[in-house]
């Protein structure tokens, strides 16, 4: 990709949007036969597929918590996601991103009431640019919903950043390529707490403020799209 001279250019982004705007963002529940629980999301160009198994009996049985549930997170880029094929299977970003999105879900899940069991979510990316993490973590939360399991709050997930010395919701491609830092954070609205924060770049102090106000700003709208595909997916289960 080649890199563009500016980033914004009279106050607007290179896609048109204003700095606190998001990508347009699609959520459906429930779209999985065979799984316990599912969602599909679209966030600009990103597509993600996220799925629920559990909770069921942990094996093999040494790894069980005799007093909570293992909650199970892989995130995994599909290898036609990306414009140069990716090579399948497990690589040492999709670990590090499978393990953060597990602890920014864990605090939301009532893991304590299953144990020795084990709750499976597989986040599926089919489509890639940028924010993919902030994506599968947002799905995921939609799925656990939707597969019935007891929960504290929905995790609302999406990044802030800087691009050109502005504070920026929701980066895009060229945004988080070329851009000066971003901060994808996650959120729990209702409880208001912050269950994922992470920083790659230089943020002075107060733009650091400014930063995380408009990540969590930017969660309670995708929080809304979270509740609003959840409620469509029951108010068609009672038609039915």
């Amino acid at each position: 990709m080649e890199e563009p001279e500016k980033l914004i250019v009279e106050g607007k982004r290179l896609d048109g949007r204003g700095p606190e705007e998001i990508r347009p963002l699609t959520i459906e529940a429930g779209i999985l036969e065979k799984a316990d629980g599912s969602a599909y999301l679209e966030l600009g160009d990103n597509k993600a597929i996220a799925s629920v198994y559990g909770p069921r009996e942990m094996h093999p049985r040494h790894l069980q918590k005799m007093n909570k549930a293992v909650l199970r997170v892989r995130y995994n880029m599909a290898p036609f996601s990306v414009e140069e094929r990716k090579r399948p299977g497990p690589s040492r970003r999709s670990r590090e991103i499978s393990k953060v999105a597990r602890e920014a879900l864990e605090p939301a899940v009532f893991l304590e009431r299953y144990p020795r069991a084990v709750i499976d979510v597989s986040m599926e990316l089919l489509q890639s640019s940028a924010g993919t993490r902030t994506a599968g973590i947002t799905a995921a939360s939609v799925a656990l919903a939707d597969a019935g399991i007891p929960m504290r709050d929905l995790v609302a997930s999406i990044a802030s950043g800087k691009a050109d010395g502005t504070i920026v919701l929701d980066l895009q491609k060229e945004e988080d390529q070329f851009g000066d830092g971003d901060m994808p954070i996650a959120y729990m609205p209702q409880k208001e707490n912050i269950t994922l924060l992470q920083m790659d770049g230089h943020f002075e102090p107060g733009e650091f403020e400014e930063a995380l106000d408009l990540a969590t700003e930017g969660c309670k709208q995708v929080y809304k799209k979270q509740r609003e595909a959840l409620q469509k997916k029951y108010a068609e289960e009672e038609e039915e």
